[in-house]
């Protein structure tokens, strides 16, 4: 029998964590990076430390920042979760690990207000006698971005044969070379379907520009000059905030957190929950509605 020590430990609980956590390559040498460097703080005892060996080992973390904390404090949480799960533990020492206070900003977003300001401003340009192929382009990337919640490399890097009018999803290979299956709406396929009218030939990009295709920076440029002509501060608007209001909207439909994060492309739940920030007093309503004592209370009354 193998005999336990840190790094043999260590080695199987990455192996778990990207068999069936699914965690991209970024996230697992974070994970390798900060147990090796606890182990090595506790002379190699990692795997068998109590909760005052834990509070020792926090001390060694009292100059960073509390992001960093939070980070290696949740790296261990899980670590000592998995050799409890495995036999290799009888307890779990990490209650005495440090919980900082983040102060984690909530992510910018827009409004329903704002996003059908968007739109009004690119249906007003997409309907002209003689519309731009630019903005042909521009609603279609908003349709994409808004619509399925993409992120920019992902939408500025489509195949031109990647959405078509008959099929109702794209599958997509994002971080950590992890695919997955996104659904594209009609406006969108509708979207894709005019712009690909007026698209340049001789490119296999679906969004071309010069050898390859549209940048990152030059999709931010054209969002932020819609959302100054359609009235909006341009500040309050990038890819990325779009991708924000795609999950938040989602959210205050009814998603399941779960969906969103296979839609998003998540490799952790805890990285959707940043999306739950929503209005309290629609909490409220929702259970009040929702809530089954309230269906039976309503049929005894």
């Amino acid at each position: 029998m193998q005999p336990l020590d840190d790094f043999w430990l260590i080695a199987r609980f990455l192996e778990m964590m990207a068999a069936e956590a699914g965690a991209a390559r970024n996230s697992l040498m974070a994970y390798q990076s900060d147990l090796r460097g606890a182990s090595t703080l506790m002379g190699g005892s990692l795997h068998s430390a109590d909760a005052d060996a834990l509070q020792r080992l926090a001390g060694h973390w009292d100059e960073l920042a509390a992001s960093s904390v939070a980070r290696k404090a949740s790296a261990l949480r899980r670590f000592y979760g998995f050799l409890l799960d495995e036999g290799h533990r009888a307890d779990d020492p990490s209650h005495a690990l440090p919980r900082p206070g983040l102060g984690r900003r909530l992510p910018k977003t827009l409004s329903h207000d704002d996003i059908a300001l968007l739109f009004t401003e690119l249906e007003r340009r997409s309907t002209q006698p003689t519309p731009k192929s630019a903005d042909l382009r521009l609603r279609a990337l908003l349709e994409i971005l808004y619509g399925s919640g993409l992120r920019a490399t992902e939408a500025v890097s489509l195949d031109v044969r990647s959405i078509a009018p008959d099929r109702p999803f794209v599958i997509l290979k994002g971080k950590g070379d992890k695919e997955r299956l996104v659904p594209v709406s009609e406006r969108a396929r509708a979207a894709v379907t005019q712009w690909l009218v007026v698209r340049p030939a001789g490119s296999n990009w679906l969004f071309p520009s010069g050898r390859s295709h549209l940048s990152r920076v030059r999709l931010f440029q054209l969002l932020k000059e819609l959302a100054g002509q359609a009235g909006l501060q341009p500040e309050r608007i990038s890819p990325h905030v779009l991708r924000h209001a795609f999950a938040t909207h989602l959210l205050e439909g009814g998603a399941d957190l779960r969906a969103l994060q296979m839609l998003l492309g998540h490799a952790d739940i805890a990285t959707t929950e940043i999306y739950t920030h929503i209005d309290s007093r629609r909490l409220v309503e929702l259970v009040n509605a929702r809530h089954p004592l309230v269906d039976a209370r309503r049929r005894r009354s």
